[in-house]
């Protein structure tokens, strides 16, 4: 089971850089970020074309995020929670769609969790929108909890727009009043971790060093200058199977892609 995460930056606008994606790497479960797409508008029919069924939670012009399962497989998929029940930083804003999780079953009939996260970016810091990323991670942590409780094989993976070390960051002097790596946000990740969550890509690449998001802006993609934010969390019964982890950043380099690259996970039966 191949899982994967990819923070698309408008499926609209970047809908023959995923197919190519989904195409020539054939995750069997892909999490989608920032589709900016409301309910009614996602493609659905697109991927189904392509042998993957999907399940969404849209919002207009921004955030939003999907789980599409590799049908053709005979992976399967059951909504599980869409949502955390926390409004957005404005007032009478309401939620913004960030969260939404689902069990996903294999054709052999085992069940695996899966969350799909954008999580709030909290710039300008300080400020309301800092404010509403810890306590949205806060909020978080309650239902990764909850899922711990249920004792089942889980990732919890997305854009969590933190940078956790140092060494997840081209420059941490260039990125040091930025909300990803401010310490209350470093804080609130480091707690998910201790409460027994595995960073699949730090397991396996301890040396850090690993980008998956680089800026449109002053070369960066050109210059290397990089940095992680996309992230797999596992629960112990699903870190036990983990294989390999990796980054698919020759996707950032084509024409009009996102500015992050896929990230995906591999795990045995």
């Amino acid at each position: 089971m191949k899982i994967a995460t990819f923070n698309i930056n408008g499926i609209k606008a970047r809908m023959p850089r995923l197919t190519e994606w989904l195409e020539e790497t054939r995750p069997s479960v892909a999490c989608l970020q920032e589709i900016k797409s409301q309910d009614d508008g996602f493609p659905a029919s697109d991927f189904e074309g392509l042998g993957y069924e999907a399940i969404w939670h849209g919002q207009k012009s921004f955030n939003g995020v999907a789980i599409l399962v590799d049908a053709k497989a005979g992976y399967q998929i059951s909504e599980v929670q869409r949502g955390l029940g926390i409004d957005g930083p404005k007032e009478g804003e309401g939620e913004q769609s960030r969260y939404l999780e689902a069990d996903v079953t294999d054709a052999n009939g085992h069940t695996t969790r899966v969350v799909c996260i954008y999580l709030p970016n909290g710039n300008p810091q300080p400020g309301p929108k800092f404010d509403y990323k810890i306590a949205w991670m806060a909020r978080l942590r309650e239902r990764m909890r909850a899922i711990w409780e249920e004792e089942v094989p889980a990732a919890v993976l997305g854009d969590y727009n933190v940078i956790p070390e140092d060494d997840d960051v081209w420059s941490p002097k260039a990125m040091a009043n930025d909300a990803l790596m401010q310490p209350e946000s470093r804080a609130a990740y480091a707690r998910l971790l201790a409460d027994g969550w595995t960073d699949a890509v730090r397991t396996l690449n301890p040396r850090g060093g690993v980008w998956t998001y680089w800026d449109y802006q002053s070369g960066a993609w050109q210059r290397d200058h990089g940095f992680r934010i996309d992230h797999v969390l596992l629960s112990p019964t699903l870190a036990d199977r983990l294989e390999a982890v990796g980054v698919d950043r020759e996707h950032r380099g084509r024409e009009k892609a996102s500015d992050h690259a896929p990230v995906w996970a591999l795990f045995s039966r």
